[in-house]
């Protein structure tokens, strides 16, 4: 049940903030650039419909659109002896506003315990708008809204019933009317390839994030927060509205009162890098971590997968992991048999692997062991499974195959999360599961899929377009498949990728083997690549065009510059670094048939300060990659001065 105790506090209270008829609720964001206006009309004799309005700048994101859900509780209202009352044709239809609040400007900064900034800002102004039905039903329904810098957020309260009806959601009435014009960056599941469409074109159900290209050069997306006992939801055009798209719920939702549903997220940006930036909206509207102490046994970092499954081939993996800094090590699917049949059992090892032997060493030589459960099993065994890993000393889950997108299976699979936590495992969820922020409330779920990566080779264009649509939701495994031969991209850009896809569990080589590696020089920037950061910076880049980002742990910072399948030329400014510091930066480019390794990555060692401009001319499907690391007058003896050449 999704009760949030802040919601009932200081409603009361009114603010002076914003002129308040009592009937519309107005609030803007503290810069004021966001502006969302909530309020009821009436369409015919009692009948009344809620709607809301979006504007960044002054200018219209989503226009006047409806609001509300659609509920059958009929039955419910029968069984509890409530016989007498007369059904609307939509729920909301017979709802009165009977009061707008405001509450007091909330600002402040908490600590995430990792992520991609260790400070996170939370900045809104929020309000409410309350309705009831005049009919004692007993009814009432709150829209609670927030406006940050970021962009705008309003989700559905019912407040408890008075009769303990119980509440069946049956449809979610909003809809989204966006300025003609508008094209969207759509998938139709969450591993899919991306469609550059019309609004009207949306004839399937489409994915969120949702990101626009607005008419007047502005962007924006749809995302949502807080779904750990919801059903997937996702947007389809509306068959009697131009422009404009409907909400469709994946199954009906069940709620006891009281009840908060997940947040609506609408962010709206002048470019299309600042809807990156700005996701930490999401994790502003979750729960904090709900974790003692994750702390002590919550470590992200990078993974490799063991392809064998055999006692040697994971002796072999882990020797490799340590000496290039992998803290983890993947068994996949078939460790235990069948994988994917009811009939599996995953407290049995199959008889090639000697997991006790395997797990002992990886801890010697500083590598934990993460493990495959498919969901047949989890359902079966979870309960007694979860405790029997921990006994082991395996350290990791990744979940496969997991159905979510119904109520049931939604809490089912949090509550999986919840379980694993108790029994300190970390999780790593697959297959198209995408999050809402639940890793803030428990962050032993470092990662997920959700995402079309390289098991699927996609092209260097799908990979710019990820950035800056799938990646607003949150973490995704992209799954690195480095030394494979299907790969639809140079190396450069995988080496890139793996810095631009945040993931706090990056796996970095997915079918690859320690017999793979031979000697490429480029392994040093895996070797020092970290998964999560201080501070994230997009400092260019547009779907399906380029990338470029750079992300700082401590006094080091890492960029990662992806082209589509047509390359480009890129200059970026260095202003990113200190002002007061020279850098040695390790530069990783696509250096062709003059390199000498299968990869052809060329390697490149510069000195370089915040006054300059790096120059790239990025082949066809390429990238770079580049570390800077500050150095002393004594330590930059012996390397060049960059003086602007193209690399």
């Amino acid at each position: 049940m999704k009760t949030i105790g802040s919601t009932i506090i200081m409603l009361a209270l009114a603010s002076s903030l914003f002129a308040d008829n009592g009937k519309e609720l107005k609030l803007a964001s503290p810069d004021g650039t966001h502006e969302i206006v909530f309020y009821q009309k009436q369409v015919s004799p009692a009948v009344n419909e809620l709607c809301y309005r979006v504007d960044y700048k002054s200018q219209p994101v989503v226009n006047e659109s409806r609001a509300g859900l659609e509920l059958d509780n009929r039955i419910w209202e029968m069984a509890l002896g409530v016989r007498n009352l007369k059904q609307p044709a939509c729920w909301m239809d017979n709802l009165e506003v009977d009061s707008v609040t405001y509450q007091p400007e909330t600002n402040l900064t908490w600590q995430p315990l990792y992520g991609e900034r260790s400070s996170v800002r939370d900045h809104y102004r929020a309000g409410t708008l309350c309705l009831s039905k005049k009919d004692n039903s007993g009814y009432r329904l709150n829209i609670e809204v927030r406006a940050y810098n970021e962009g705008v957020a309003f989700r559905y309260f019912f407040p408890e019933h008075p009769k303990a009806i119980f509440h069946k959601v049956v449809g979610d009435l909003t809809e989204y009317a966006l300025p003609a014009g508008t094209k969207a960056w759509t998938e139709q599941w969450a591993q899919a390839f991306f469609e550059r469409l019309n609004i009207d074109d949306i004839k399937h159900p489409v994915e969120r994030a949702l990101t626009f290209e607005l008419p007047n050069g502005k962007w924006a997306a749809l995302a949502d927060a807080d779904v750990d006992d919801w059903c997937l939801t996702k947007y389809l055009v509306s068959t009697d509205k131009k422009n404009t798209l409907t909400s469709v719920m994946y199954s009906p939702v069940d709620v006891v009162t009281y009840y908060a549903t997940p947040w609506k997220i609408v962010m709206a940006a002048d470019k299309p890098g600042e809807l990156l930036e700005h996701n930490d909206i999401i994790q502003n509207l979750n729960p904090p971590c709900e974790i003692a102490d994750a702390a002590a046994w919550v470590k992200p970092g990078k993974i490799m997968r063991e392809t064998t499954i055999t006692t040697e081939g994971a002796i072999a993996t882990i020797d490799f992991c340590a000496a290039h800094h992998i803290p983890y090590m993947l068994f996949d699917w078939q460790w235990y048999m069948p994988c994917t049949s009811h009939d599996g059992d995953a407290t049995k090892v199959v008889d090639k692997l000697d997991m006790p032997r395997v797990v002992a060493y990886g801890k010697e030589k500083g590598v934990g062991i993460w493990v495959y459960v498919n969901q047949h099993a989890l359902m079966k065994q979870m309960l007694e499974l979860f405790p029997l890993l921990r006994q082991w000393g395996i350290v990791g889950v990744k979940s496969g195959f997991v159905q979510y997108a119904s109520h049931r299976w939604a809490t089912w699979l949090h509550d999986m999360v919840r379980l694993a936590a108790e029994n300190h495992l970390l999780m790593n969820i697959h297959d198209e599961y995408r999050p809402s922020g639940f890793s803030r409330t428990y962050p032993n779920l470092l990662t997920q899929e959700g995402i079309c990566g390289n098991e699927e080779f996609p092209d260097a264009t799908h990979n710019v377009t990820i950035p800056f649509t799938r990646m607003i939701n949150g973490a995704a495994d992209y799954t690195i498949c480095y030394f494979d031969k299907r790969l639809k991209t140079t190396h450069a850009h995988q080496l890139a990728a793996s810095l631009v896809f945040y993931s706090p569990l990056q796996t970095i080589f997915w079918y690859d083997k320690p017999s793979f590696y031979h000697g490429e020089p480029e392994m040093e920037w895996f070797e020092n690549l970290q998964t999560v950061f201080d501070d994230t910076k997009v400092l260019d880049g547009a779907p399906g065009k380029n990338i470029t980002m750079a992300r700082r742990k401590g006094q080091e910072w890492f960029l990662g510059a992806m082209t589509n399948n047509e390359g480009s030329e890129e200059e970026i400014p260095l202003d990113f670094l200190d002002k007061n510091k020279v850098y040695l930066a390790s530069v990783y480019t696509d250096g062709g048939e003059k390199v000498k390794t299968r990869t052809q990555v060329e390697c490149s060692y510069l000195l370089v300060d915040a006054s300059m401009t790096m120059k790239f001319d990025l082949k066809p499907s390429g990238g770079a990659a580049v570390r800077f690391v500050p150095v002393e007058a004594k330590e930059a003896k012996g390397f060049k001065k960059y003086k602007g050449k193209i690399l």
